[in-house]
């Protein structure tokens, strides 16, 4: 009784310890974009200030890094998205000839090193002299990204109740409507999920960007750029706010489901 009431306590202890680790570098992260700080750098609290929502946009640069990361992580998001949704739902319906190989590269790619990946795209746009920048970031995103969505709908496809679709062929309804009306709304949680998760990875992927970026610069190819002079509060400002959209679309999504159940 006494040891499970130990090993009871000691797994709550352990629970605790994970979140805290989980949560303190995003309290910090948050805390610091409140920091009356007066120097270069805003490692030390100096006061509580919101001055610095004010000047949210003051350091021309970093917005636009800012801008260029998030048009990437939409363009990502939507040609990922889209490719992707079309290659899971043909590996999770059909059988065809190359569907394992197909598989198998798609797996490969998700556990492929960030930096075999960034080193191997560099060498496929220098071989056939594609200049680096925006569109090159974009189409190592979408390369990167497009093997999760294809996994996440894949797994969605693979549980679909196919009867509702013969049911609606047997109702009169063509391929196209059947899929509008009856595929699509089933296979979306998964399309969504893939979708939101590409643009996740692509808006704070800094190794394949920083290999082949050109002359672009993102928002985490800022930040690293500036730790050697001093990153100001924007950065903790602008990380703030990203957190406050991820978090808020979780809880969106997470009641959507919840209405739906």
């Amino acid at each position: 009784m006494r040891q499970g009431l130990l090993r009871g306590r000691g797994l709550q202890i352990y629970t605790w310890l994970v979140i805290a680790w989980l949560v303190v570098p995003i309290a910090v992260m948050i805390l610091f974009g409140f920091n009356d700080t007066h120097g270069r750098y805003n490692t030390a609290w100096q006061g509580f200030t919101l001055k610095w929502y004010g000047k949210l946009f003051e350091i021309g640069d970093l917005t636009q890094a800012l801008v260029n990361s998030l048009l990437i992580a939409v363009l990502t998001m939507t040609i990922a998205g889209v490719l992707g949704s079309l290659i899971g739902l043909a590996l999770g319906r059909y059988r065809f000839r190359g569907s394992a190989t197909m598989n198998v590269v798609m797996f490969a790619a998700i556990s492929c090193a960030e930096i075999v990946m960034g080193a191997s795209l560099l060498s496929l746009f220098v071989t056939l002299a594609v200049p680096l920048g925006f569109w090159t970031i974009v189409i190592s995103h979408v390369m990167f990204s497009i093997s999760f969505v294809a996994v996440t709908v894949r797994a969605r496809v693979m549980t679909l109740d196919h009867s509702l679709e013969e049911a609606a062929r047997d109702l009169g309804a063509g391929t196209w409507t059947t899929f509008r009306l009856v595929t699509l709304p089933m296979i979306m949680p998964g399309v969504l999920a893939g979708s939101m998760l590409a643009f996740a990875l692509s808006i704070d992927d800094f190794v394949i960007t920083n290999f082949n970026a050109g002359g672009a610069v993102t928002f985490p190819l800022w930040i690293w750029g500036a730790t050697r002079v001093g990153i100001p509060p924007q950065v903790n400002v602008m990380g703030t706010l990203i957190f406050a959209v991820g978090v808020l679309i979780a809880v969106v999504n997470a009641l959507m489901a919840r209405r739906r159940n």
